[in-house]
């Protein structure tokens, strides 16, 4: 659920209130936006991974994070690194690998294609069955 919008890191630039599919945020006359309904935040990480400024932080929880809670603190956020780190694991941005380069999912498919035997092609004597 998105948590916070670093007013530090933020360029007013809209990229977030355009790309939220639930409409959770509002922008003011000069296009800074804010976290207006929360509660329709549906933690697809998109305005996460649009942001160019990394000023965005969506939260794993699919809730609120409680009152606190490091996911609701800007200091330690940003201690820890986890402004922008959506978009460090899906590679985007300037000068950033893209995760799927560390997707290792390809051994695990392989290892269940082994598994099993494969479904008999079309025309095959045991497909008459």
């Amino acid at each position: 659920m998105i948590e916070v919008i670093s007013a530090d890191r933020c360029v007013d630039c809209g990229i977030c209130v355009d790309v939220c599919p639930t409409n959770v945020f509002d922008a003011d006359e000069r296009g800074r936006p804010s976290i207006a309904r929360q509660s329709d935040c549906q933690t697809c990480f998109l305005c996460e991974a649009h942001c160019p400024t990394d000023a965005l932080f969506v939260s794993p929880l699919a809730g609120p994070a409680p009152e606190g809670s490091r996911f609701r603190d800007q200091e330690a956020l940003a201690e820890d690194g986890r402004f922008g780190e959506y978009r460090r694991w899906i590679g985007w941005g300037h000068g950033r690998r893209p995760g799927s380069l560390a997707d290792r999912n390809q051994y695990f498919t392989e290892r269940l294609r082994t598994l099993r035997p494969p479904p008999p092609a079309p025309g095959d004597a045991d497909d008459a069955r």
